[in-house]
């Protein structure tokens, strides 16, 4: 099947450009995905933008100078259905690189696992859909380099061409198991997403696997490698893991160097990166282990949006994820689309008591409110019933089940 289909049209020019958009214009469903150079910059980058329509595939190509604001008005036109597998990443980068806006979304790994789906990547889902294995070696292949290969243009089309039928199959199935509210309301979350600001924080060294086990001498040195190594990643663009990985950055901050030959026995170091950055990483540390150690790590917002909770939040907080994750087993589908995190943070701190207030939750969705708002009311009935009762034992070091 793979073998039979023709070539995708490599789209370069402005020409070539607006002979596409003329095609969609009569399009009532497009299939989107990106490519992006995250693997290779340090920060990175549309490289490519595929697109299949009325059956034919495109492959834009927004590093030869297009201006793709056309695109823009396709993907914000609610008259056209735009279909993505898991779409969060590639909105997300469209709208941070291009300002575009998104309207009447699709997202066909949404639907999978909405379904039941233990594996709703796009290999998985087309494999199982349709009988087609998708060649995934390219995954992680270099997008920014030119001239693209034929072999990456063929992987990079099969990750729309399906993508229309694959959503007709889905919705199908959604309706006959009353499930397409669910997809709707995540794809509404989808559009109006933003990017997030400036990823880099100095005390993100506290976020490191292992860090906590460090001495507080070690940490002082650890905080002055992470900010060189953002530093260096910076100046060369590329991901800070291709100047140093996790790993290693912690073992030298535990073994502290201070000669060339001391940090070239630090396993996973290699002479090539001590040839470009071991005077930079001896540098820092040496400021490091001049610093004062850090004996208390610094307090960082919680990923999970529950930094600042006290004890009864947190309690009623874990027992509402806890009622999702088993709902959400009974139901057979992802506990993510029953309640999204933020709904569940809304529910924490504003504690509803009636219907009327439950419904007027932030992001809380009118399908979620009619199947399971008694539910969600007796669960934060039940908390307050045991926090008054003096069941709930709140102390600073608490952990919550």
């Amino acid at each position: 099947m793979l073998n039979d289909l023709p070539p995708p049209t490599v789209v370069h020019d402005e020409a070539g450009f607006r002979r596409m958009l003329e095609v969609l214009a009569r399009a009532p469903e497009v299939a989107v995905d990106t490519e992006a150079d995250s693997f290779f910059s340090y920060r990175e980058k549309v490289c490519l933008v595929q697109i299949t329509a009325l059956e034919h595939d495109w492959i834009v190509d927004p590093l030869a100078g297009l201006d793709l604001g056309g695109l823009g008005r396709m993907l914000e036109d609610p008259s056209k259905t735009k279909v993505f597998h898991d779409g969060e990443y590639d909105i997300l980068i469209m709208k941070r690189d291009y300002g575009f806006r998104f309207s009447n979304l699709f997202d066909t790994r949404v639907a999978a696992a909405t379904l039941g789906s233990q594996a709703p990547g796009l290999a998985s889902v087309l494999k199982e859909r349709f009988g087609v294995e998708l060649d995934k070696s390219m995954q992680r292949s270099n997008w920014a380099q030119r001239p693209l290969t034929d072999k990456q243009l063929a992987y990079a089309r099969l990750d729309t061409h399906f993508l229309l039928p694959l959503m007709h199959h889905q919705k199908a199935d959604l309706a006959q198991m009353d499930r397409a509210v669910i997809v709707e309301g995540e794809c509404k979350r989808l559009e109006g997403i933003e990017p997030a600001g400036d990823r880099f924080h100095e005390d993100d060294y506290a976020r490191l696997k292992g860090v906590r086990n460090l001495l507080p001498e070690a940490r002082a040195v650890l905080r002055e490698l992470y900010a060189t190594r953002e530093r260096l990643a910076e100046s060369i663009n590329e991901p800070p893991f291709r100047v140093v990985n996790n790993e290693t950055l912690m073992l030298i901050a535990e073994r502290a160097p201070r000669a060339p030959h001391e940090l070239m026995r630090v396993p996973g170091f290699s002479s090539k990166q001590g040839r470009r950055w071991g005077d930079e990483l001896l540098d820092a540390v040496a400021r490091g282990v001049a610093a004062e150690p850090v004996k208390r790590l610094p307090q960082l917002p919680s990923k999970d949006g529950t930094g600042g909770f006290d004890g009864a939040q947190h309690e009623l907080h874990e027992r509402l994820k806890s009622w999702r994750k088993d709902e959400a087993a009974r139901l057979g589908f992802d506990a993510a689309y029953l309640l999204n995190r933020h709904v569940l943070l809304h529910l924490t701190q504003h504690k509803p008591r009636t219907p009327e207030e439950l419904r007027a939750i932030e992001g809380l969705h009118v399908w979620q409110a009619e199947r399971h708002g008694d539910a969600i009311l007796a669960v934060i009935r039940r908390f307050e019933d045991d926090l008054a009762a003096g069941r709930i034992e709140l102390g600073p070091k608490r952990r919550f089940r």
